[in-house]
């Protein structure tokens, strides 16, 4: 069962999206979730590397500019990241603000976090809790130019 933790983010999960101790975030995904122009949910995978917390109510997002997250989000401005791992499950609603920002090939994305949902198993439910979050090999290296590229996307001014 989810319950409202309001429109910031709690301050652990700041840290953890703060790209900080980005290197030991590496190799872990999270969903995020735009709309279809039929109002259907659109599900894209993201790594922490392509996230940003600014601070507790901005994100930023960089993802491919011809992707159609990207396309979803610039048409209808809405999305959800879904924080799935056995410390917490988290769905942060947002809201683009501005426009996109093109840096390259990837969309800059700047997302006012509107709600934050903590969802946490109904007592009917007992013990069951997340064993594992979605991880994926090989974990990119920071040094790689594809890497740098989104981490100077994610950090430029503007």
């Amino acid at each position: 069962m989810s319950r409202s933790l309001g429109p910031t983010l709690p301050a652990d999960l700041l840290a953890q999206l703060s790209q900080a101790d980005l290197e030991s975030q590496l190799g872990r995904a999270m969903p995020f979730v735009t709309q279809d122009a039929d109002g259907t949910p659109h599900p894209m995978l993201c790594s922490y590397l392509e996230w940003l917390a600014v601070d507790a109510t901005t994100l930023r997002l960089a993802i491919a500019a011809g992707s159609r997250s990207a396309r979803n989000l610039e048409a209808r401005r809405v999305g959800t990241l879904l924080v799935i791992e056995p410390a917490r499950t988290v769905y942060v609603k947002c809201r683009a603000r501005g426009a996109a920002r093109r840096v390259g090939d990837l969309a800059r994305f700047t997302l006012a976090v509107e709600d934050v949902l903590d969802d946490r198993p109904a007592e009917a439910e007992g013990d069951a809790r997340i064993a594992s979050g979605i991880t994926y090999r090989p974990r990119p290296s920071l040094d790689a130019p594809w890497a740098r590229g989104v981490l100077d996307a994610l950090r430029a001014e503007g």
